[in-house]
């Protein structure tokens, strides 16, 4: 298909532009390229000096997009330190650890608020900020987006051979057949297309500024639901050990961490039991030791007059229940024991928890205390008892556990008597025994210290008959962490939104298509096809392409003249005249216009 010269006669008609002024044709394709973006346009004029003046130049500046895109890559850095300096909301005893370690970058880090950054001025301000960044970048762009789809698209250009993508043909169909036929075609791409004079103007792709307005209200959609998490969240951890159970209650948490807004009537009414904890290791090779098998089975019930339902809970897999989630952490062994005093009244019966001090064997540090006591004689006393718990335990290679399962399960105690020091109302840990006003057991000899090593089913006798420990068997406790964050939903909705609106930016492609039809001087029709993209889209010339060849089925090129037999003759002796040689030979090339195939639009399309 051959292209119309018009581009040599568009200057010559253009002519000079006035002076400060631009061409009429670039006039009328500015307006064809108007509105394709919903960005706010941005005023050049400097606001005068005042108050009234730096507030409108902060505020149009803070609702740029450059702007909301460095506070969200400053929000992206500022998570940095969160994540290498310990943080007091989440683990207070490794910022203690860190601060003794560290006592020259200490006053630094706090005077930097380091060790709370999530809740630091800094990190608020750059939160906030992008925040309201946000809002103001969207709120104008919406308004804008709604007006141009109840506008039509812009009338067609003067001279659309200045567009980017560009056909035209002849054909013998009628100007209002053809408009008629080029308007259902773009209907049926599912363009926005109207007629507007002699031409049709189409648009499509209003998509990609949905996606694009979609992407910045799922960040504002992230930034609520990390808020809201933060100031009603509830997350604190129990253990639990065989046979016992746990209540959201604040009472029933080891410790806790809640938000600012939280309040306590906010705690769901649920709870579960702890039947049954199944642990088993690798015995053998280079993963030794390693977990096999981590599963903890409860019952749990959802409300105070709920059902009860068992359910298995392991690593990653959490129970969730009323809008929490339940997840496993950590495993260890109660051993169980019945203490009696000197006068044989049992004092203490059932299982004791200990604190791991092996993370790989298990092996427990253990403290047992006894405030209400009497010895043999009936006298009032206290008594504790210290020493450690090995699951397997192998004379020969010390005072720990050679490996975490329940081969070969050892007690070893010593005991102390005297004041345990919990009558003063200071807080004391239960992993922890205060010996400053105590005495320990001493063998019968008065010098060796009372200590023993018992089996299941073994007892210990104190010295002087002040009583006697009998290990009756292990239990195996789990600790659980119990999380509630309201925002977690709408995170995960925003995120996916987010991905939504990104992709729909990127890959649709918004672009305007006309088609005009015109009586031409020799009688047949002027079809003319152009096409013009927001920004670089590589396949509007082959779109282009299509929509002429469907549209050549209603408007089918004008066959090419014949040239006159009579005209023909007589030009040939004219031309022969001059040459002895093959008259019938056509002394003048052909130009690459006139051998073009009008009937084909990939040769009028142009990028």
């Amino acid at each position: 298909m051959s292209t119309t010269d018009t581009d040599t006669a568009a200057g010559k008609e253009a002519g000079t532009p006035p002076e400060g002024g631009a061409t009429a044709e670039e006039r009328e394709l500015g307006a064809a390229e108007s509105q394709l973006s919903t960005a706010p346009a941005e005023e050049i004029n400097i606001p005068s000096l005042g108050p009234l003046g730096w507030a409108r130049w902060f505020w149009r500046q803070l609702t740029s997009m450059r702007v909301a895109l460095l506070l969200l890559l400053l929000l992206s850095l500022a998570t940095i330190p969160g994540s290498l300096v310990p943080q007091t909301s989440i683990d207070q005893l490794k910022v203690q650890d860190f601060q003794e370690r560290h006592p020259t970058l200490t006053p630094i880090y706090e005077k930097l608020q380091l060790f709370h950054v999530y809740s630091s001025v800094w990190f608020s301000a750059i939160y906030l900020l992008l925040f309201i960044s946000l809002i103001g970048c969207i709120v104008p762009r919406t308004w804008q987006f709604i007006g141009q789809l109840r506008s039509r698209p812009p009338a067609a250009p003067r001279r659309m051979t200045r567009l980017p993508a560009y056909t035209t043909w002849r054909s013998e169909a009628e100007p209002e057949q053809v408009l008629a036929a080029a308007r259902k075609i773009m209907k049926g791409r599912r363009f926005r297309a109207h007629a507007s004079g002699d031409a049709v103007a189409a648009e499509k792709g209003y998509l990609r500024e949905v996606g694009n307005l979609l992407f910045h209200i799922a960040l504002i959609v992230l930034l609520v639901s990390f808020a809201a998490g933060q100031l009603w969240k509830t997350e604190g951890s129990s253990l639990v050990t065989e046979g016992g159970g746990f209540s959201n209650s604040l009472t029933q948490y080891d410790d806790i961490k809640t938000g600012q807004l939280f309040n306590s009537d906010d705690l769901a009414p649920f709870g579960f039991q702890l039947d049954r904890f199944t642990a088993t290791y690798e015995r053998s090779g280079p993963q030794m030791r390693t977990p096999r098998t981590f599963r903890a089975d409860v019952t749990y019930w959802d409300g105070a007059e709920g059902a009860s339902r068992k359910t298995s809970i392991e690593v990653n897999k959490p129970l969730e229940i009323s809008g929490y989630k339940v997840f496993l952490l950590n495993h260890g062994y109660s051993p169980v024991v019945t203490i009696r005093d000197g006068k044989g009244n049992v004092v203490h019966q059932g299982p004791v928890v200990g604190l791991p001090i092996d993370g790989a064997n298990l092996t427990e540090s253990m403290v047992i205390k006894v405030p209400d006591y009497r010895d043999k004689n009936g006298k009032k006393d206290q008594i504790g008892f210290q020493g450690q718990f090995l699951p397997t335990w192998v004379r020969s290679q010390g005072m720990f556990s050679v490996f975490p399962a329940l081969d070969n399960p050892t007690l070893v105690l010593t005991a102390y008597h005297g004041s345990l020091g919990v009558d003063g109302g200071t807080p004391q840990s239960v992993y922890q025994l205060d010996k400053s006003r105590m005495k320990q057991f001493m063998e019968s000899d008065g010098k060796t210290k009372f200590a023993r090593a018992l089996s299941v089913g073994d007892t210990m006798k104190l010295p002087n008959g002040a009583g006697t420990l009998s290990f009756d068997g292990v239990k195996e406790w789990a600790s659980f962490q119990i999380s509630h964050k309201p925002g977690d939903q709408g995170a995960l909705i925003g995120a996916v939104v987010a991905l939504v609106g990104l992709a729909g930016s990127l890959f649709i492609q918004r672009r305007r298509v006309w088609v005009r039809a015109v009586t031409g001087d020799d009688g047949t029709t002027v079809v003319e096809m152009a096409g013009l993209g927001r920004s670089e889209y590589a396949k509007l010339p082959e779109e282009l392409a299509d929509l002429a060849v469907r549209l050549q089925a209603d408007a089918p090129p004008a066959p090419e003249a014949e040239p006159d037999p009579e005209s023909g003759r007589e030009s040939t002796q004219e031309s022969g005249k001059g040459s002895d040689e093959n008259p019938s030979k056509d002394s003048s090339p052909e130009s690459a216009s006139d051998t073009a195939d009008p009937a084909d639009p990939a040769e009028g399309a142009r990028a």
